[in-house]
């Protein structure tokens, strides 16, 4: 039957309308949860169903309804029914049912969670959305608070460039009327200079056009002289020619040539010197054209001041000849007067548009600031608002945040109960428990029904199915049970999914052992170790897998974990460090150390210098694994022919700390696969073989006998006997959680091994080691599940 859930808009709601301020405890929405009780984990292998008793039809299923804490406490506290004490299918039945309830107890309080951790992130992003809000509105208002000052310091600028402007207008006036009596003494003066820059400028425009006549002779000179040049070497060749003809024309002309050859000198020197003196009259040339431009400027410059004073003379004459006018006319006083004052009434009308104009300017000055102060009063206000959202707002966000602290608080004491909860139903199902598993026929085993006809069957009552085991022996049938029987179909994940819950114990604080025992080539290893593949991981590896992949998955509830590793096994009752340095596979090396087991008074063991490794993931276990197993001692046997011939001890310590709610948590996995029990007649061992046999039985005995000293309640326990029940002295009594898998082989030559290993597991789960599992039901909850 599927569970009939409320739906979590409806809780979410009343957690918004303000109900989760106002009730503290274990408070929901008045529809109750109505939940089945038979268990969904009966399909993967869990217990098995209850839906049918002997007398045939099927029994009803339970309906559990849970409505707060009040339903939780009554559910801890019922009792068992009286009945007869020899009626164990009865007393079965009730247990059954009590463990349904608590499973049922449990998903209420896992919807529970689910409910407060979807109010937590709904909270979380409204507090974000929140935060984000008010740091723009923050924003905004600085930005329009700096614009709004901005604009005030302008306007003020504005204002005092204007009574600037105001002032230099009036100062430029009275210099004006400085730098005109100024003017006058400038114009006297450039008159002056005027003329005798009109001198010098006649003088040098006269050696100008001397130079350029002196030029011009020099350049009509050297011409002349080149073509004289080229007509004595024409008549230089023409001699050449007719020197053949005539010597005394040659001496002649040598005469001539010698006395032409003197005045080619004297034209050459003539020539050089005109040459010079052309350069010199290029280079004055150029000083003049330079020195002419200057002054061609200088004149400009001149000229232009000049039409300037003579502007301002005619200008001056102008005045002097109406001042002459008026002073002609002084008679005519009423005249002169009314010239004045039409003069006056100008320059007061043009002041007077100058004063117009500027209070013009400065009325609209004073509207922008009324408007800029209007805007900043308006700034004002909306900062006010703006104020008095950010406080409303910060109330808000302080009240969500308080939610959040109480919804918090409320999914820790959840996780706190459910851990509770969780090892009660472990309790319940007893702190000793024993699992059985049939190896499959392999291929060379031959026949499973041996000449002795011996068989295994598992029967399909449903009081039986998944939890009992026939073997037929000589056609005597022997019947056993178990909390758990795997079939030879079984998968390494059928059985890792019935161990989970034990490891999740050792990450909650409690110390967890799970040992593999049996006949030598019954799967132990196989069970523990597994084999290389997806498929064919054992149950150490799984194990360790949950354990990190837990761990990460309570990283964001505040937890932190860190974990040792460490890996021995005990060979004839010594103990030897698979993880040492320098470690090999030879068995008969003599240990170069003495390990001693120590117990602390806090139930901790340790050994002492044991190799400890911190370990952060999966991976670093394996390499770790892969080490330990080339290191452990193997033999040959007539059963097995690599048979394991010591006891392998895993060891996992777990830490745990939150930081948020303070607690801190303990706990320890111990992985052993045992060394393989056979009989020394049909092993066949001889000499170290035969001590290796002698010491595996040894310590399996010893192991025996410890737990039943402590079922039978005995004061004295063996546990020195062996090495191995010293190790696990910790976790064979108080709250520890231990799990034997019974390995057994399908083979009908192994019948009496297989006989004995499942008659030890029916002591064993017979045993009621630590808390009876039948009494936890009728202790007070009140110290350990109490809520808040």
């Amino acid at each position: 039957m599927a569970s009939s859930l409320p739906p979590r808009t409806s809780y979410l709601k009343k957690e918004n309308a303000g109900t989760a301020r106002r009730e503290m405890g274990l408070k929901v929405a008045p529809r109750r949860n109505v939940l089945s009780a038979i268990n969904n984990g009966e399909a993967n292998g869990g217990t098995p169903s209850a839906s049918a008793d002997g007398g045939g039809g099927g029994e009803a299923a339970t309906v559990v309804e849970f409505s707060g804490r009040e339903d939780v406490e009554r559910l801890l506290a019922e009792k068992m029914k009286g009945k007869n004490k020899t009626d164990y299918k009865g007393r079965v039945e009730q247990m059954s049912d009590y463990i349904k309830k608590l499973r049922a107890c449990i998903r209420w309080y896992m919807e529970l969670e689910d409910g407060y951790l979807a109010e937590q992130e709904k909270l979380q992003g409204a507090m974000d959305a929140e935060n984000i809000r008010h740091s723009e509105l923050e924003a905004q208002l600085s930005t329009a608070i700096e614009e709004l000052k901005a604009a005030n310091l302008d306007l003020t600028r504005r204002c005092e460039f204007l009574e600037e402007s105001l002032n230099r207008e009036k100062s430029e006036k009275l210099i004006a009327v400085e730098s005109y009596e100024k003017e006058k003494q400038e114009r006297e003066s450039a008159e002056n200079s005027r003329d005798v820059l009109t001198v010098d400028l006649e003088r040098v425009t006269h050696d100008a056009k001397r130079f350029s006549e002196q030029l011009k002779m020099v350049q009509d000179t050297n011409k002349r002289l080149q073509e004289y040049n080229s007509s004595l070497q024409q008549y230089n060749s023409n001699l050449q020619a007719d020197a053949s003809k005539s010597g005394e024309t040659i001496s002649k002309l040598q005469k001539e040539k010698s006395a032409m050859m003197e005045t080619m000198a004297t034209l050459r020197e003539c020539n050089n010197s005109m040459s010079n003196q052309l350069e010199s009259s290029r280079a004055s040339q150029q000083e003049a054209i330079r020195v002419k431009e200057e002054l061609r400027k200088e004149v400009e410059c001149l000229r232009a001041e000049l039409k300037q004073v003579r502007d301002d003379r005619d200008h001056s004459v102008a005045q002097v000849n109406n001042l002459s006018i008026e002073l002609a006319d002084c008679k005519e006083q009423i005249g002169k007067y009314s010239k004045e004052c039409i003069s006056m009434s100008t320059k007061v009308s043009a002041l007077e548009e100058t004063c117009s104009t500027q209070k013009e300017q400065i009325q609209t000055f004073q509207k922008q600031l009324t408007v800029a102060t209007e805007k900043l009063k308006l700034a004002d206000v909306t900062a006010i608002e703006a104020m008095t959202g950010y406080e409303e707002q910060k109330e808000k966000i302080k009240y969500l945040e308080e939610r959040l602290s109480h919804a918090e608080s409320q999914i820790v004491e959840g996780d706190e109960l459910r851990k509770k909860l969780h090892n009660t139903i472990l309790e319940l199902k007893g702190n000793i428990r024993v699992f059985c598993r049939v190896r499959p026929l392999l291929r060379f085993d031959g026949d499973s029904n041996g000449p002795e006809g011996a068989s295994i069957s598992f029967p399909t009552s449903v009081e039986s199915a998944g939890r009992a085991i026939d073997l037929m022996n000589q056609g005597q049938k022997l019947s056993f049970s178990y909390d758990k029987v795997f079939d030879h179909n079984a998968s390494q994940e059928d059985v890792f999914v019935e161990i989970s819950q034990l490891v999740q114990s050792a990450l909650d604080g409690y110390k967890v052992c799970i040992f593999a025992y049996g006949q030598t080539g019954s799967g132990k290893t196989y069970t523990m170790m597994g084999r290389p593949g997806v498929n064919q991981k054992g149950l150490i590896p799984r194990s360790l897998e949950q354990i990190f992949k837990t761990s990460q998955s309570l990283e964001s509830q505040g937890w932190e974990y860190s974990m040792q590793a460490s890996m021995l096994e005990i060979y004839n009752e010594t103990i030897r460090d698979l993880l040492a340095p320098g470690r090999s596979n030879n068995f008969d090396m003599t240990p170069s150390k003495q390990y001693t087991i120590k117990h602390d008074s806090h139930g901790n063991t340790t050994v002492s210098d044991l190799t400890i490794i911190d370990v952060f993931g999966i991976a670093d276990v394996t390499h770790l694994l892969e080490k330990a197993s080339q290191s452990r001692s193997v033999g040959k046997t007539q059963m097995n022919e690599q048979s394991s011939r010591s006891h392998f001890v895993f060891t996992l310590k777990i830490s745990g700390s939150n930081e948020t709610t303070g607690q801190q948590v303990q706990g320890v996995l111990n992985l052993i696969d045992l060394a393989g029990s056979e009989r020394l007649a049909k092993s066949g061992s001889t000499g170290d073989r035969l001590k290796e046999t002698q010491s595996i039985n040894k310590s399996l005995s010893a192991l025996s006998d410890v737990i039943f000293a402590i079922a039978k309640g005995d004061d004295h326990v063996p546990f020195r006997n062996s090495k191995l029940t010293y190790l696990l002295q910790p976790c064979l009594g108080g709250d520890s959680k231990t799990l034997m898998f019974v390995n057994i082989s399908p083979e009908a030559s192994s019948v009496g091994e297989t006989i004995c290993s499942l008659r030890f597991a029916s002591r064993v789960n017979a045993c009621e080691i630590g808390i009876p599992r039948r009494q936890t039901q009728a202790r007070s909850f009140d110290s350990r599940l109490s809520y808040g």
